[in-house]
């Protein structure tokens, strides 16, 4: 099942792929989406080879994935997306806040999370954040996942300039852009290019990766 969708604002859709095993909870979402401004579904798969199929077919801005696959876990299926298709930016489809899923998810490249009791709405904002770049997970979420991260200390590559690290640490606190912008009395353009600095310099994918990187390397602390 695929529904078009419709055109935002801004120009042209930003497009999904939805991955669940739940064949009816998965067509209901679909059309759901579809319907919502600024979003095109442009595929359904239930499993994960379908998922990759499905990925490498449409190249979508978007992939909202179950973890619970009946071929494998949704979080090793969002790292192959990440390594074939790096702009392409993953939302885990979780059914509860399971740390351990979520911690995996983190450390996969994903750019955040949705439970399956949000509202469509709440879906939306999600699908469009991650596309704008924004990391998908609250503070309070991110202060109990971050300390978890397992400490990998490794060269740490190119070094962050102080102003590099002063905008990481504040990814670290779940802070979008246009806030990091209003503390640092910086431009939202400024600050986007130190995040893109940022990213390039660590290897990552998203910002939620980069931090899980940075953390792992002993660049930044987690309090």
């Amino acid at each position: 099942m695929v529904s078009t969708g419709t055109t935002g604002d801004a120009g042209r859709a930003v497009t999904v792929v939805l991955v669940d095993d739940h064949k009816m909870f998965g067509q209901s979402m679909a059309r759901l989406l579809g319907g919502q401004p600024g979003l095109s579904v442009v595929a359904l798969a239930g499993d994960a080879a379908g998922a990759m199929e499905a990925v490498r077919r449409h190249r979508p801005d978007v992939v909202l994935m179950d973890n619970r696959l009946p071929d494998g876990r949704g979080t090793d299926v969002a790292a192959q997306i990440r390594t074939e298709l790096p702009d392409a930016k993953v939302i885990m489809l979780t059914a509860d806040d399971d740390e351990v899923v979520l911690l995996a998810a983190v450390e996969a490249g994903c750019a955040g999370y949705v439970t399956k009791t949000s509202s469509v709405e709440e879906v939306q904002a999600a699908i469009l954040a991650a596309h704008a770049g924004e990391v998908i997970m609250t503070p309070a979420m991110l202060g109990r996942l971050l300390p978890m991260v397992r400490r990998q200390p490794q060269e740490t590559g190119p070094k962050l300039s102080e102003r590099e690290l002063e905008v990481l640490r504040l990814l670290a606190d779940g802070l979008s852009n246009a806030v990091i912008s209003e503390r640092l009395f910086l431009s939202t353009h400024t600050v986007r290019n130190h995040v893109h600095a940022i990213l390039g310099k660590l290897g990552a994918h998203s910002k939620l990766e980069a931090v899980s990187i940075a953390i792992r390397r002993g660049v930044i602390r987690y309090p």
